[in-house]
Parts: C-alpha cells; sequence; structure tokens
C-alpha cells in the first residue's frame, strides 16, 4: 500500500506542507508506506498540447511524452493506491506548479470520447487540501465552483475526491515585520493555536480514511 503527497507550495515546512504530513502520517497508521514529493523543487512545464498521449498507436499513448524531472515521478504515481495534492491558493486558484502538474497528470489518463473514460490502471481516492489566507466568507464567492471543478475531473481520472480546505491561514511568524495591515496579527495567532490543529485532525482521517477505501476493496 502506498500514499504518495503532491506539495505544490513553495514552502516545505509551512501550513500546506505540514498538512500533507498529517495526511500522511494517518495513512501510515493504517500500513502504508508514504512519500511527499516537493514540486518547487522539480524542473518541470505544464502540458505543451502536444498530443502525444493520445495518437493513435503512438508510444506514448496514454502518458505524458515529455521528458523533465516531472517524468519520474509520474511514472512512479501509475503504482500508487492514493493520492494526496496540497496547494496554497494564489489570486483565487492553486499555484502555478500545481496546475501544471495537474495538466500533465491527469490529461493522459483522460480518453476523448463522449463518457471520457480513464486510462489510469484502477480506481484511487484522490485529495485535495488547500491553505489560504482568505476567510471563509471570502472564499464561499468562487471556492464551491473551484472545488466541484477539481473534484469532477479526479473523480473522471481516479474514481473517488474528497477536499479539505484550511482557510485564515498564519502566512507569517512575525507580522509586524510586514505590510499586511488588513489582517488581524491576533486573530491569524488564534487560528494557528485554535484551528490549525483542528484541520490537522481532518487530514490524518483522510490518510486513514484512503487506506480503508482501499483496504476494502
Amino acid at each position: 500500500m502506498k500514499v504518495i503527497a503532491i506539495n505544490g507550495s513553495p514552502r516545505k515546512e509551512w501550513n500546506t506542507a505540514t498538512l500533507l504530513e498529517k495526511a500522511l502520517e494517518g495513512a501510515a497508521s493504517e500500513g502504508a508506506e508514504t512519500e511527499m514529493i516537493h514540486l518547487y523543487d522539480l524542473n518541470f512545464k505544464g502540458c505543451t498540447s502536444c498530443f502525444a498521449c493520445k495518437l493513435k498507436d503512438g508510444k506514448s499513448y496514454g502518458k505524458c511524452a515529455m521528458k523533465d524531472d516531472l517524468t519520474p515521478i509520474l511514472e512512479k504515481l501509475k503504482d500508487v493506491d492514493a493520492v494526496i495534492l496540497g496547494s496554497s491558493i494564489y489570486f483565487m486558484s492553486q499555484t502555478g506548479e500545481m496546475r501544471s502538474f495537474i495538466e500533465r497528470f491527469f490529461f493522459p489518463y483522460i480518453v476523448y470520447s463522449p463518457n471520457m473514460p480513464s486510462l489510469y490502471p484502477k480506481k484511487i481516492p484522490l485529495g485535495y487540501i488547500f491553505t489560504m489566507g482568505a476567510p471563509e466568507s471570502q472564499f464561499e464567492s468562487f471556492g464551491s465552483q473551484f472545488i466541484e471543478k477539481n473534484e469532477m475531473f479526479a473523480k473522471i481520472v481516479f474514481g473517488y475526491s474528497e477536499t479539505l480546505c484550511s482557510y485564515d491561514a498564519y502566512q507569517f511568524k512575525d507580522y509586524s515585520k510586514y505590510v499586511s495591515s488588513m489582517f488581524d496579527p491576533v486573530a491569524k495567532a488564534k487560528w494557528r493555536e485554535e484551528v490549525f490543529p483542528q484541520d490537522c485532525e481532518k487530514v490524518f482521517e483522510m490518510g486513514v480514511g484512503f487506506v480503508k477505501r482501499q483496504k476494502s476493496l
């Protein structure tokens, strides 16, 4: 049983990475082998629309033909039992690295036919973890559509998806050093102490649930 987490945040020891680690801890508690991959360590681009993955009888049919640092990661992801993607929310969307990764990971498995069948070799759960400085009330105006779109494509390719959003994130260790008057540093610190631990528990259970789900198949 193998579970891989993909960190689409440039930070390796902050909110997104911490939540991904907790999710992996949950998976490991059920006996899974786990691994974290940091996208910002890799040199890669998004889809270049070469369509080699769609070419009839092509040697790259059903897989990305691009060769870069992401190539061995995509090969590794063919054999996992669950994937958990984590990203900060920048300008109301996932980071550029996460978007580029999703293009390369999802698109080759989608067949261009009316029902959009998947070429991924088995059904696995795919989780999204999103962190953002905005409070939940602000995210609601665009967030539901954003989440539904991401989960729709994940379900098409992999069969199952769920999402955890961590709102009102603590962005700086010392708010006094940054121009950030729109935020209340006291409220942010309170969130870090009271709410973030609850989010950590939720993603731990996501990891547990994904492994149990696969064991029951």
